[in-house]
């Protein structure tokens, strides 16, 4: 552990020693800043002034920079703060929660703090890796250390677009949108491989699969090079080749169907093949230790998931209005879809049951959320409880994985249903609102339903087969050099003590 964290604060301090030298740099193109062909010149370029001495006629100031909505910013600022939320402490309370008494706290530790080194690296490379132009696969570094993104001299921001012509926000606005994302995706995979994994091999993990898996599939999906870029249909080809390859497909996945649910759901059920099953797993119960601490997670994940999912709109309109809804009642109708289907196994539903079912029902919409009409919403969420429920229990036992908190189960089923049927009630002869056919004149159509759902599919395999490979390359990595595992002793003590000497609850 201790050479792990050496290593990582030795890597630190050489990235950001260059800092100051590439603070210095001028501002390059973002994936989320207007292209040249936009009108508005990025926010941080002076606008040019003709001498007095020339003729006043022909001399034209350069293009203003974009102004920025303030109810856009602020609705943004409020995502953000949601998403933050939705991690710590939702996420952790959530999964802490279903954990035994000994090992609430290193599942916190674990996600406390995997947060907190991803953001670093987001601001590090991440963001540019994910959100610059590069190739199809991956970006390139001209936001590396966030350069070009903010003039300390001048005090402009870069404009970042939204997905309205001449509609802008702060591109570092965006930037730390994103990095809440990127942050709980890593954080989801947690609870697949729980109470015994060792904690220096859980960062070590984060790091390669955050840099080789996240900011990759997150290039793919939502890199473009914004709605101003289509200023003719002369460069739509030339536009559409630098965007991410998922993105050119057509694939629908408004705030992280595939980019963080299944992303995070593959790299979990491969860490949880990696590290191997629970002592006593199949013989023993493991009961949460707190319910009440998973239902409070489950609320607090709720609430910050409309930051998530209408955030993803990057504008206070009416795209957030109804990603909001969406977010609203297809969790909703999961509830009732889990509940009903446990009453019908079990003779009675549970309280964990219907925390689990709110969150089958916000990881399905989060590809639809802003994709589909209202109904089509409350279809996706009561397919989603009723195949999360068989996701945590038949399909479980198929796989014959010991995913401890059943990341796959439902964030994996979850993605998948929410993914594909994007591609159903996307149309808008069942009351979606389409989508942008031609953004040289914002134009919206339809495609097929079976063309979408096959495109969807497309990117829904992608994700899984890249996730895949890269976690088990990544876990391999980290076995090989510092070890999975816990010692068994470890393991029946309790990670609380055995890796973090603490312990939650005072006996």
């Amino acid at each position: 552990m201790k050479k792990l964290l050496i290593s990582l604060a030795l890597g630190l301090s050489v990235l950001t020693a260059g800092v100051s030298s590439f603070a210095q740099a001028p501002a390059a193109p973002a994936a989320a800043e207007a292209p040249a062909a936009a009108a508005a010149a990025p926010a941080a370029a002076p606008a040019a002034a003709a001498p007095a001495a020339a003729a006043p006629a022909a001399a034209e100031a350069a293009p203003a920079a974009p102004k920025f909505d303030k109810g856009d910013v602020s609705w943004m600022l409020v995502s953000t703060l949601l998403v933050i939320m939705m991690t710590v402490p939702g996420l952790a309370l959530f999964y802490g929660g279903l954990v035994r008494s000994k090992n609430m706290l290193s599942v916190l530790m674990q996600i406390m703090v995997t947060f907190s080194m991803i953001v670093v690296l987001w601001l590090i490379y991440g963001y540019s890796l994910a959100f610059t132009e590069g190739n199809s696969f991956i970006g390139g570094f001209d936001r590396l250390f966030m350069k070009g993104i903010f003039d300390a001299s001048t005090g402009t921001f870069a404009p970042g677009a939204t997905f309205s012509k001449g509609v802008y926000i702060p591109e570092l606005l965006f930037a730390a949108f994103q990095a809440t994302f990127a942050g709980i995706t890593c954080c989801l995979i947690v609870g697949a491989f729980a109470e015994r994994i060792k904690f220096s091999a859980v960062l070590l993990f984060m790091v390669i699969w955050f840099t080789f898996s996240y900011a990759p599939i997150a290039h793919m999906v939502w890199f473009w090079m914004g709605p101003d870029a289509y200023a003719s249909k002369d460069v739509v080809d030339a536009m559409n080749a630098k965007a991410g390859l998922i993105w050119q497909w057509g694939a629908l996945d408004f705030a992280g169907g595939t980019v963080v649910h299944i992303n995070a759901a593959v790299a979990g059920l491969v860490g949880a093949y990696c590290v191997g099953k629970r002592i006593g797993y199949g013989k023993e119960a493991f009961t949460p230790h707190s319910l009440t601490l998973t239902m409070v997670g489950a609320s607090l994940l709720w609430v910050g998931w409309f930051g998530f999912n209408a955030g993803s709109a990057l504008e206070a309109g009416t795209s957030a209005t109804l990603a909001f809804m969406n977010t609203f009642s297809a969790t909703s109708a999961a509830v009732l879809a889990w509940c009903i289907g446990e009453a019908l196994m079990r003779g009675k539903a549970s309280m964990l049951g219907a925390a689990s079912g709110a969150v089958a029902g916000l990881v399905a919409i989060t590809p639809a959320a802003g994709n589909v009409g209202l109904m089509g919403a409350i279809v996706i969420g009561f397919v989603a409880g009723f195949a999360c429920l068989w996701g945590v229990n038949g399909l479980k036992k198929m796989l014959g994985a010991d995913d401890s908190l059943d990341v796959f189960g439902v964030h994996g089923v979850g993605g998948i249903v929410g993914a594909l049927l994007t591609g159903v009630f996307n149309n808008q002869a069942l009351g979606g609102p389409g989508l942008v056919g031609d953004w040289v004149t914002a134009a919206v159509t339809s495609n097929g339903i079976l063309d979408q759902v096959l495109i969807q599919l497309k990117a829904v395999l992608l994700t899984i087969v890249w996730s895949g490979v890269v976690a088990f390359i990544a876990f391999k990595i980290a076995d090989l050099t510092i070890g999975l595992r816990v010692s068994e002793e470890e393991e029946r003590e309790g990670l609380d003590i055995s890796s973090h000497g603490e312990t939650a609850y005072n006996r």
